[in-house]
């Protein structure tokens, strides 16, 4: 079997993966992940018991129990460069044999679910609510750096290219499709299906000007009117087609649980974000257990 060499897989003297700082060990099967470290502790409130709490950089770590279901909640930081870093480790502890180096003949499935903040585009998607992103389409670069045509809906990306007259400067957008599996145990009447946007920074790329000026005046209007099989994009954040993207090249099940804290197209902002996300944290966590 091939041994994966140590300037590939780093692996601290106390026999943890080298940014997370966890072992195999430390990792539940179900997993929560969140961009920001503070909100870590908003979701482990509400485990019974606290069995795992490791932090290291941005890459703060509680293991616990709800209900008797073993539970990892884990902040990934902002980007899809942390979502490469944290996914691949997340992967190796499950499916990398640490002693010998190479990849376990069993490999070990994970569900991972995003509880993170987004921007609406669409007027007729209000601050507060929760969207699930059934698609989402990324802005940025990374999974061009892997073997990836098999798992992207290249239709959606070509459509959106042609009608957006995507400038050849720009990465190629990629379009992931999250796990049905999980889009059937997460949705009810409280949710609602989107397609989710995944920039590469918050300020341009979504065209906020504070004194840049963007390269594209009508980047927004292009994104809001945008269609491909009935569906359009619904909101912008910055994680979710990188997790889409590995979580299908990794065999792993992936869902990203939007709470709606800005309307962009009615300028609104929500009065009680803290309150929207505690809300999706609790109906999320209910739903898993």
């Amino acid at each position: 079997m091939h041994r994966i060499a140590e300037s590939e897989l780093i692996i601290n003297p106390d026999g943890s993966i080298y940014h997370l700082n966890l072992l195999p060990e430390d990792l539940a099967t179900t997993i929560i992940i969140v961009g920001d470290p503070d909100r870590v502790k908003m979701v482990s409130a509400y485990f019974d018991t606290i069995e795992i709490k490791k932090t290291k950089r941005e890459f703060v770590t509680h293991t616990g129990t709800l209900r008797g279901k073993r539970i990892t909640v884990l902040s990934t930081g902002i980007g899809t460069d942390n979502i490469d870093i944290v996914f691949n480790e997340l992967d190796a502890l499950v499916n990398v044999d640490f002693a010998s180096r190479t990849v376990k003949k069993e490999l070990t499935t994970l569900d991972i679910v995003r509880i993170g903040t987004s921007g609406s585009i669409q007027e007729n998607v209000p601050t507060d609510s929760f969207v699930i992103s059934e698609y989402a389409i990324g802005f940025d670069s990374l999974l061009h750096f892997y073997e990836c045509d098999h798992v992207l809906e290249t239709e959606f990306s070509e459509a959106f290219m042609k009608q957006t007259h995507w400038s050849p400067k720009k990465s190629e957008p990629y379009v992931v499709k999250g796990s049905q599996e999980l889009i059937d145990k997460l949705s009810s009447e409280q949710t609602m299906l989107g397609f989710t946007g995944t920039n590469v920074g918050f300020y341009g790329p979504q065209s906020r000007k504070i004194r840049l000026n963007v390269q594209d005046e009508d980047l927004n209007e292009k994104l809001a009117t945008f269609t491909h099989q009935d569906k359009k994009i619904t909101n912008l954040e910055m994680e979710t087609a990188g997790i889409y993207g590995l979580a299908n090249l990794l065999g792993h099940r992936s869902l990203s649980m939007n709470a709606i804290i800005a309307n962009r197209p009615l300028g609104e902002f929500s009065k009680a974000p803290k309150q929207t996300v505690d809300q999706l944290i609790q109906y999320t966590l209910e739903k898993l257990v």
